[in-house]
């Protein structure tokens, strides 16, 4: 398949078919060199036909973005709420958990209504304003700098009040899962706060719908290995599933 029209067309076939391609794939199934292949992708790309990813190419942007809540609070709003709903079935009573920042991790808030007394820390103050008022629920603020963007305080004075806690389960809202890079957020300064976080809790539960897996924010909070548990949505890739399984992840599917 030497026809660089019929390269470009069997390329963009691959990738509707399987959302992502690699350039070993390719080659093999084209009989062209990766230098073939790469000046293609970087067409097509140029075309905005795909993305070209590390070793290949996807139809969707594999980098996550610095968002607004008030703008990520509307995409995929049923599937975070059935994420959260499974989420509050792994809080036991007169338990001590900590609630990322994130629009799930603020659905996982407002599905929170325990019957005997909770200790919630939280660096989101959409978290902590929708948990002050309800009963049996102990809300520690962390306190800091906060980040309009997020509506979640970072940096050095959250950092140390953590030096001083511990609890049972961590639920973290994340920008991106990858299977090489491990899980991302889009801030770095956020990103530094959430290893902390890690640190203190007895289990990592990660709260992500089908549109992050297979994406990269720009800043790393641990890898795919530190994680004890990944609730999503029925619509996340099952090649996904598996391979989260294989290392050990407990997968949920609302």
């Amino acid at each position: 398949m030497k026809n660089i029209t019929d390269r470009h067309e069997y390329i963009l076939k691959k990738i509707k078919e399987k959302n992502k391609v690699s350039i070993q794939e390719l080659c093999e199934e084209m009989n062209v060199s990766s230098v073939t292949i790469r000046k293609d992708l970087k067409i097509l790309e140029e075309k905005n036909l795909l993305f070209r990813t590390k070793g290949g190419a996807s139809n969707s942007n594999p980098y996550a973005i610095d968002r607004p809540i008030l703008v990520k609070e509307f995409i995929n709003s049923e599937e975070k709420n059935k994420i959260a709903k499974k989420a509050v079935e792994m809080i036991k009573d007169n338990d001590s958990i900590m609630i990322g920042s994130g629009t799930t991790a603020y659905a996982l808030a407002r599905h929170l209504n325990p019957t005997h007394c909770l200790t919630v820390i939280t660096p989101a103050l959409k978290v902590a304003l929708e948990l002050c008022n309800k009963s049996n629920i102990e809300v520690l603020q962390l306190g800091g700098l906060i980040r309009p963007n997020s509506s979640s305080v970072a940096g050095q004075y959250a950092m140390r009040i953590l030096d001083d806690v511990s609890c049972g389960i961590l639920f973290l809202g994340v920008d991106g899962i990858d299977l090489e890079f491990g899980i991302t957020i889009s801030n770095l300064t956020e990103a530094t706060l959430n290893q902390k976080m890690l640190s203190t809790a007895q289990k990592v539960v990660i709260l992500a719908d089908n549109t992050k897996f297979g994406r990269r924010g720009l800043g790393k909070v641990c890898q795919l290995e530190d994680v004890d548990y990944i609730i999503t949505d029925s619509k996340t890739p099952s090649n996904y599933i598996s391979a989260l399984e294989e290392i050990g992840i407990k997968v949920i599917v609302a």
